[in-house]
């Protein structure tokens, strides 16, 4: 049955199968940098092997991202 389907509609099969390409390739690209700028081995290697359509990479940029410092404000003296 799923053949028959992929054979109806090649096009559009070749078509989803380039876009998930592209949309790993560029999270998983993404994640790997980050990862080897953090000095974290594990996470690249992990990065690198597993297949997962960009979810993995997308976690990882989410529980990796830099926390925003609080802004400190200045007193101004009094006059």
């Amino acid at each position: 049955m799923l053949t028959e389907w992929i054979a109806a509609n090649n096009t559009m099969f070749i078509v989803s199968l380039l876009v998930i390409a592209l949309w790993d390739i560029i999270w998983k690209g993404t994640a790997m940098w980050k990862a080897s700028k953090r000095g974290s081995n594990v996470w690249f290697w992990v990065l690198l092997i597993f297949n997962t359509a960009g979810i993995l990479p997308i976690l990882y940029h989410l529980f990796t991202k830099k926390k925003a410092k609080p802004t400190q404000q200045v007193s101004q003296p009094a006059q």
